[in-house]
């Protein structure tokens, strides 16, 4: 188990996962700690603290170094719809909180904090994600028009059907699914993990920003069009047959530093 904190900043990126075993784990109906890291709803409230290892980011001076803060989400929504990404509903999705605004302080932020809206959601399963899935590309935005929060799942099931989910949720976090537009590419990464998001025919999304980039795993900012609504969105891709690579599994403690107890 893994508390993952990623911090995008201008003066650099600050990001830290490190597994821990069944010593470190302690939680109640409303909290969740794994070491010194913590999850806690209090108040209509998510009350995340962390207190971390960042390992070294490419392109930065290599050194691990300590940091700590908190996040307060205030929920503008809550949604408790709960969506099976599978049919046999191994794998389940939920956009607990659809729209909120968020509190973050940090010693590895420029200024100590920042302020701005959130998003805040949890899936689970009940097997390794690699049995169901090929792949999956995840997107979630707004765009100027209302304050409704889109989000788009397409993925290849290991049975090569689609998985083709596009939800918005209203102010109040109600779901409505309507009509995703097709797939269109993204420009390659770093690791070759073909990326692509839904977009509509007559324009191109447009890679922003690249957030993450790994042998498996994409992270990125995205202008695309869905349904003539111009959005700008968090887009995600994971490549399942990678992740499932022997190769790649020897890689991850390179990334994913394991510890036995919550003091290391």
């Amino acid at each position: 188990m893994a508390f993952n904190v990623a911090l995008y900043t201008p003066d650099g990126n600050v990001w830290a996962m490190t597994e821990r075993g069944e010593a470190s784990l302690s939680r109640t109906t409303d909290s969740l700690t794994i070491g010194r890291s913590s999850m806690e709803l209090r108040d209509g409230k998510l009350l995340i603290r962390f207190d971390e290892t960042a390992l070294p980011w490419p392109g930065q001076r290599l050194w691990p170094k300590a940091f700590a803060g908190a996040i307060e989400i205030t929920p503008k929504a809550t949604c408790e719809d709960l969506c099976p990404l599978d049919r046999a509903g191994h794998h389940c999705w939920s956009p607990r909180i659809p729209t909120a605004s968020a509190v973050i302080t940090s010693d590895a932020l420029p200024g100590g904090g920042w302020h701005g809206p959130a998003y805040h959601d949890m899936n689970y399963g009940d097997r390794p994600i690699e049995q169901d899935f090929v792949s999956w590309d995840w997107a979630r935005g707004s765009g100027e028009r209302d304050d409704a929060t889109v989000i788009l799942y397409d993925a290849v099931m290991q049975t090569g059907e689609r998985r083709r989910l596009a939800l918005r949720t209203s102010g109040k976090g109600e779901l409505t699914e309507f009509s995703m537009p097709e797939r269109q590419a993204l420009p390659g990464a770093f690791w070759g993990v073909k990326s692509g998001i839904a977009c509509d025919p007559q324009h191109k999304p447009r890679l922003i920003q690249p957030l993450e980039d790994t042998p498996f795993y994409t992270r990125s900012l995205v202008d695309t069009v869905v349904s003539g609504q111009a959005l700008t969105m968090v887009h995600e891709t994971l490549d399942c047959r990678r992740l499932a690579n022997p190769l790649v599994r020897l890689m991850l403690p390179f990334r994913m530093p394991r510890r036995s107890g919550w003091q290391a």
